[in-house]
């Protein structure tokens, strides 16, 4: 009787999980680079333009986050 084996090969799994990895640490650095850059916008504003659009200073990091990461 003969056999076939139907097993796979996962010789690149360590390095497909590195690319993973790479892949992950890149998306989660341009969204802190968005958040900061958004941060900075409005830390810069004075407080008379951001009592304007309606935001305290206080709420600026809330708001930066939200608008970013949408939690």
């Amino acid at each position: 009787m003969a056999y076939i084996n139907t097993a796979a090969h996962n010789e690149f799994a360590p390095l497909r999980r590195a690319a993973e990895l790479l892949e992950g640490f890149k998306a989660k650095r341009e969204l802190r680079r968005k958040y900061l850059e958004l941060y900075n916008e409005l830390d810069a504003l004075s407080d008379r333009d951001l009592n304007d659009i309606g935001i305290s200073r206080y709420n600026i990091a809330d708001i930066a986050r939200k608008h970013v990461y949408g939690a």
